[in-house]
């Protein structure tokens, strides 16, 4: 077989993911090639991502490629994956998931002020709508770009802190000190590294599937059926976060109004089985206790 075309978005954190899996591939003796692509949602770092009809901005033009043969993969950090992906386009692998958690960074002049007193920089609705449940008069600032450039940004403007993925500090081994957040739940899948195929590439897929890692898989397929229970394509602060020991699994997931005030949350055990997709079932419950005015409300707002 020739080289395996990998196709990434172009910042230093994607191009580790792509890396990641040119790795894994390597080991099994295939050759690969990374091939950077300029998405949509990198060319525009002043609007807020839910301005920007945010389902899929960071991956169309990886699609794009796949579905015109440009690439033969394409490599995703898998929560910024739409839930219903195009025709021809399916998630192949998952790499193993490391740090799904989300932690705050205070800049040097603000290191000794109390959560309640931030003034905080953070794009997502799910951060804001989350951390404002808790610090209601809390004031927020818009912010983009990669780590590098909101930690410039963080030490240069009128705000304190910002809120980043773990994963991403921890993958470009940067030496930062960070808080944990222990009331933020996680984006489905977060800290999961993801690779798309096309469909007719069979014998690709079937390579793929060789270095996904089951267990991760699992957790993150129940996250994603939640998120895309819930949301029917809209953008909603929705949190969610699987873990399996042996065969059990843990689903903390909430969703929760924009102001932070309505915050409608389960924390299930359940014993895992193929046939069941408890994401889903655990949404409808969300959706049955008052969920379903909840999306409404959210969708009227954004």
């Amino acid at each position: 077989m020739k080289s395996i075309r990998i196709g990434t978005r172009n910042s230093a954190l994607a191009l580790w993911q792509a890396r990641e899996v040119a790795r894994h591939l390597q080991n099994l003796n295939y050759l690969t090639e990374i091939v950077p692509i300029v998405s949509s949602g990198d060319k525009n770092l002043n609007q807020p991502l839910y301005t920007l009809g945010i389902t899929g901005v960071f991956t169309r033009d990886l699609d794009t490629a796949l579905l015109n043969d440009e690439i033969d993969i394409a490599v995703h950090s898998l929560k910024d994956v739409p839930t219903k992906l195009p025709e021809n386009i399916e998630i192949v692998a998952y790499l193993e998931r490391d740090y799904p958690q989300d932690v705050l960074i205070k800049r040097k002049s603000a290191i000794h002020k109390e959560f309640h007193e931030l003034k905080l920089a953070t794009s997502s609705l799910r951060r804001r709508a989350f951390w404002s449940k808790h610090y209601p008069t809390t004031e927020f600032f818009d912010i983009r770009g990669n780590i590098q450039t909101r930690l410039q940004k963080l030490e240069e403007q009128d705000f304190d802190a910002t809120i980043l993925s773990l994963a991403g500090i921890k993958r470009m081994k940067m030496d930062i000190d960070y808080e944990f957040i222990p009331f933020m739940i996680p984006a489905p899948s977060q800290g999961v590294v993801a690779v798309a195929g096309h469909s007719d590439k069979k014998e690709i897929n079937d390579i793929l599937k060789q270095i996904s890692h089951q267990e991760t898989k699992i957790c993150v397929e129940i996250e994603r059926n939640f998120l895309s229970t819930l949301e029917g394509g809209c953008t909603a602060p929705i949190g969610a976060f699987a873990e399996k020991f042996d065969n059990q699994i843990r689903l903390k997931a909430a969703l929760c109004s924009l102001d932070g005030k309505n915050y409608i949350a389960t924390d299930e055990s359940f014993e895992y089985n193929e046939e069941e997709d408890f994401g889903e079932k655990f949404a409808n419950i969300v959706l049955e206790n008052g969920g379903k005015e909840l999306m409404t409300e959210i969708k009227s707002q954004i």
